[in-house]
């Protein structure tokens, strides 16, 4: 199939974008082969929930099968689980915590340190499963693996860095001290998009701050998660301290069970907006600690005086990686009109040359979106635009199975679809603007707020910018945002909280202050 790549507004772009050469021929390889055969050490595919110490099934016998997105194969079963199972994995946890909250600083940090390292020993095996149950390429499955691996090293120094204060009393035989102390069993609930990293940025927080944990990996995704409670089981963490349950059909049972036991005193959750909203309400029954990191709707501007070859790489890295499924994807990509015709030309450049296909095969770039539900919303917000007088200049096609074509759309208006929701996949949808006050503006109007970019070379107007858009995290003259050391999380309807840095152990610990008399 062929476009013409021309540009809304009379401009035309002279030349052809053959979409075919987007899908590359061995992602129609055998579906017999599971790539997860060939692991150096076979034990991290783990087909079992993990509890007190023990690989179980659920009580009930029942099992879900996993798919992997890029062939619809089966790569394995793991058990269906109910809430009596989850009571179980809670007492589990509550069991642990006094003897896990007891250990020293120093201790804590060893364990932890170990379980990094053995993470990186393994990075290849834990990629291949990632791959396998995710569908990104594999050179980008392995870089998150040492991502994650990154919050557990940084989360085993912050375990000693828990410092509490002495304050000055206003009476001479008093003295006012200040303690942080662990909150108790964490329930924490993770997405498919990061299957890993999103695991290990969490627990090394709880764990580092004397929290236990029992883990709701996504149902897309949790073998990345069992795996690493193998690998934590090998460290030698107690029995009790990491517990994985798994279920997919029992999603809102497990999820109130969590949310109104309790025994669980903290809830982490990165997902949907929608579903973090339900889980504040279910968690509102018992007060506990709640940390939110939900759906985002990331404004990119480019301004007239930027540069535009590293403004078009910067929407690349925020906009393409993961095939757009991350919740800090550029969603509405701001270009003033000056410019607007040579950065729209020079990504559609960029984009006709990816790849699509099995994330396992070298020359693919882009892998599969994670399953027909994605596909069908993308789809949806392609054919609306479309309607509403936008302009494909590259892509817009679904191809074999859960495959969708890297695109680019100009024309886009605050009436279409993409405008207000997050789309999740590989669109980078081109807005025009005229002046700074217009696209701060057009940027903050949106009720989420979690990450957004711009580039200028103008310094003035970059701290101007930043200061004024509602958001938790900003790039300035950078599509890439995430570190272990900066603190992650939104504003407005994003969530609550911050992960990672020097922040992020403080969700986990409760603040105590003691008034020491009669000195």
């Amino acid at each position: 199939m062929v476009f013409p790549r021309s540009l809304l507004g009379g401009t035309k772009v002279r030349g052809f974008v053959n979409i075919q050469s987007f899908f590359h021929p061995t992602t129609k390889r055998s579906i017999t082969t599971l790539e997860i055969s060939k692991l150096k050490d076979p034990s991290l595919f783990c087909q079992n929930a993990f509890v007190n110490g023990e690989w179980v099934k659920s009580k009930t016998k029942k099992e879900f099968s996993v798919l992997d997105p890029a062939t619809n194969q089966e790569i394995g079963k793991v058990p269906e689980m109910n809430a009596e199972d989850i009571k179980i994995a809670i007492k589990a946890a509550k069991e642990a915590f006094k003897d896990w909250a007891a250990l020293t600083a120093k201790n804590r940090h060893d364990f932890l340190k170990t379980l990094n390292s053995f993470i990186l020993d393994n990075k290849n095996d834990l990629a291949t499963i990632l791959t396998q149950e995710n569908g990104k390429p594999i050179n980008e499955a392995l870089e998150e693996i040492k991502y994650g691996a990154g919050f557990i090293e940084w989360f085993s120094e912050e375990t000693r860095r828990t410092y509490g204060d002495v304050i000055p009393s206003p009476m001479k035989s008093n003295r006012i001290l200040v303690q942080k102390q662990p909150v108790g069993v964490v329930g924490i609930i993770t997405p498919w998009n990061f299957p890993n990293a999103m695991i290990t940025r969490k627990i090394g927080a709880a764990l580092a701050a004397g929290c236990t944990v029992v883990i709701k990996p996504a149902a897309a995704t949790p073998f990345s998660a069992l795996a690493i409670a193998k690998l934590a089981s090998k460290a030698g963490f107690p029995k009790g301290v990491i517990n994985v349950v798994t279920a997919e059909q029992n999603l809102k049972e497990v999820g109130l069970e969590l949310t109104t036991n309790p025994d669980v005193k903290k809830i982490s959750f990165t997902g949907s907006t929608p579903v973090g909203k339900m889980l504040m309400q279910q968690s509102s029954s018992t007060l506990k600690k709640i940390s939110l990191e939900l759906g985002g709707n990331a404004p990119f501007i480019v301004f007239d005086d930027a540069e535009v070859e590293a403004a078009v790489e910067g929407t690349i890295k925020s906009k393409f990686r993961s095939s757009g499924q991350t919740c800090v994807c550029a969603n509405r990509i701001y270009v003033q009109s000056s410019i607007y015709a040579e950065f729209a030309t020079h990504l559609s450049e960029k984009v006709s040359k990816f790849k699509i296909g099995n994330g396992f095969d070298q020359q693919t770039t882009h892998g599969p979106l994670i399953d027909e539900k994605a596909i069908k919303k993308v789809t949806r917000h392609v054919e609306d635009a479309v309607a509403k007088g936008a302009e494909i200049l590259v892509g817009g096609v679904q191809r074999n199975g859960n495959f969708f074509e890297p695109t680019v759309l100009t024309g886009m208006t605050s009436e279409m679809d993409i405008t207000r929701e997050e789309t999740f996949g590989p669109v980078a949808a081109l807005y025009k603007f005229e002046s700074e006050d217009e696209v701060i503006k057009l940027a903050n109007d949106s009720n989420v707020g979690l990450a957004g970019y711009l580039y200028s070379r103008d310094v003035g107007r970059c701290w101007k910018v930043a200061e004024a858009l509602e958001l938790g995290i900003v790039g300035v003259n950078t599509g890439a945002i995430s570190y272990v050391e900066a603190p992650f999380g939104g504003v407005k309807e994003s969530g609550i909280g911050r992960e990672g840095s020097k922040y992020g152990i403080d969700e986990y610990l409760n603040i105590k202050y003691i008034n020491f008399g009669g000195l």
